[in-house]
């Protein structure tokens, strides 16, 4: 059975000092996926947190949390492959070293007629695939947040402290009413009002200020925010603004000169390992 996260999500209810592996906006990129994890053991400063067996990848068992920040769908075309390593990870690692995030192409998935994506893989999934996504996030496999030692996580962040717990116990609770009670658009937009602190769509096509921790854009993160590591808003490399470090560089650097990578939040650390085009492994402070 896969492990199921606990509803407080802090990184305290873990024996020893595990590693944070924060990776966000794979989206269907399930090679540039596969590149950024392995870049972590292919330093020397850090044990591998993956290995790869015939092109798929398998837990390593050494001492890591990782993260999958939200939006592991859409724009590529390894999607369903995304969603089974993910899984696969979460059944292989021991209970709660996976962690998955919504982010606001899984709220496609969640409320999918409030989006104008028809060609999507979000919104288009089957009605079996769909319920066992949402089965997946009432029972806590897919979550909202999760507290590091000195960084909050969650896709988009806020400007004002929130509850991980109760951002997480929310999640479970959308979905459960997605599961038990009526499924139209109307009940979506309820949802999406009640549980705005998560799924507040706001303005400007999702991406304002006053939208939740799946969808407010990076541009509106002040630097007197909480500490947080989000992805969502697109970068060439880890930007740190304030104390709000974003991590989504995958997509930004498909045919650029940056190249994948993932973020490694340690008790007094922040690093960046990267890959560039060249397939080199760098190790940055952030």
């Amino acid at each position: 059975m896969p492990s199921t996260p606990s509803h407080d999500a802090t990184i305290e209810a873990y024996s020893g000092t595990p590693r944070i592996v924060h990776i966000s906006d794979i989206h269907g990129y399930i090679d540039d996926a596969r590149s950024s994890l392995l870049a972590v053991g292919e330093h020397d400063r850090f044990d591998p947190i993956v290995t790869e067996t015939d092109g798929e990848l398998q837990w390593a068992g050494n001492d890591y949390v990782l993260v999958v920040n939200g939006d592991l769908i859409d724009r590529g075309d390894g999607n369903d492959a995304c969603m089974d390593l993910v899984a696969r990870l979460q059944r292989e690692a021991p209970a709660e070293r996976v962690r998955y995030h919504l982010g606001n192409h899984e709220m496609g998935i969640l409320f999918p007629t409030l989006y104008h994506w028809p060609h999507a893989y979000s919104t288009n999934l089957d009605t079996e695939s769909r319920r066992e996504f949402l089965e997946r996030v009432r029972d806590g496999e897919v979550g909202v947040a999760f507290e590091g030692y000195n960084y909050t996580y969650s896709h988009a962040g806020a400007n004002e402290p929130f509850s991980v717990a109760e951002v997480n116990t929310d999640a479970r609770s959308v979905a459960g009413a997605l599961l038990d009670g009526p499924d139209n658009e109307t009940v979506y937009r309820r949802l999406t009002d009640e549980y705005d602190r998560a799924f507040g769509l706001g303005g400007n096509g999702g991406r304002g200020p006053d939208a939740g921790l799946c969808w407010m854009d990076f541009a509106h993160l002040e630097e007197s925010a909480p500490a947080q590591v989000v992805g969502h808003s697109q970068r060439r490399k880890p930007v740190r603004k304030g104390n709000v470090v974003c991590g989504n560089i995958i997509r930004m650097n498909q045919g650029t000169s940056g190249g994948e990578g993932v973020l490694i939040e340690e008790p007094n650390t922040l690093t960046a390992v990267t890959r560039g085009r060249d397939g080199t492994v760098v190790v940055e402070e952030v």
